[in-house]
């Protein structure tokens, strides 16, 4: 238990080099592996394959606010991600959620992501999707005694030895367009995506098969 708890804590105590390393690029998913889901038959398909998974990637996204007193409207994204492909949920284009509780609220399918505080309020104050069976790779991987959480950057480069590239502008981007950009949609799929890989990559640096 000691050898693991210092595995984990060294993504921690390495921040400081690893965002001054010089590291090849993360590339992510590619387009052709992002679904935009909007249609019943496209809800289908995503729900069948990330029903069928042990785990998925799971994020969110919303429009900024920039106004003191300002109260967010989203989440106007949600994300989920298999190995292979990552599924794009737009809230206001949804209309009907079932599918998304359904795999959202599913206790046998782990959702795996970073820094989820937020993203579980906001789907219970909104949609009424209480998440269930979750994992935040943040706060797993920041190992006791250390406080904060550990992001996809810092983990991506500590597992694969690799720069996850994370463009502020998109990231900052109107989240609650009806059509999104390229951009927009490869960020959102792949913040999801990371967060499943890096989970595979913890599970077997620590011996474990999930």
């Amino acid at each position: 238990m000691a050898e693991r708890t210092a595995r984990v804590s060294d993504v921690v105590m390495s921040r400081a080099a690893l965002a001054e390393a010089e590291l090849p690029l993360y590339a992510g998913l590619p387009l052709e592996r992002v679904r935009l889901i909007v249609s019943a038959e496209l809800a289908a398909e995503a729900q069948a394959a990330l029903l069928a998974a042990d785990a998925i990637g799971f994020d969110t996204e919303s429009k900024p606010t920039f106004l003191k007193g300002e109260v967010s409207t989203g989440p106007h994204l949600v994300q989920l991600a298999t190995d292979t492909h990552a599924y794009l949920f737009p809230i206001a284009r949804a209309g009907d959620h079932t599918v998304l509780r359904a795999i959202l609220e599913s206790a046998t399918v782990l959702k795996v992501g970073f820094g989820l505080g937020n993203d579980r309020s906001a789907l219970k104050s909104r949609l009424g999707i209480t998440l269930g069976k979750v994992l935040d790779l943040g706060e797993t991987l920041r190992g006791p005694g250390h406080k904060g959480t550990v992001g996809a950057k810092v983990a991506v480069a500590h597992f694969f030895g690799q720069k996850l590239q994370k463009s502020k502008k998109t990231g900052t981007s109107n989240w609650a367009n009806r059509n999104l950009t390229e951009r927009q949609l490869l960020y959102a799929a792949n913040d999801a995506h990371v967060a499943l890989q890096l989970y595979r990559a913890w599970l077997s640096s620590e011996g474990l098969t999930g």
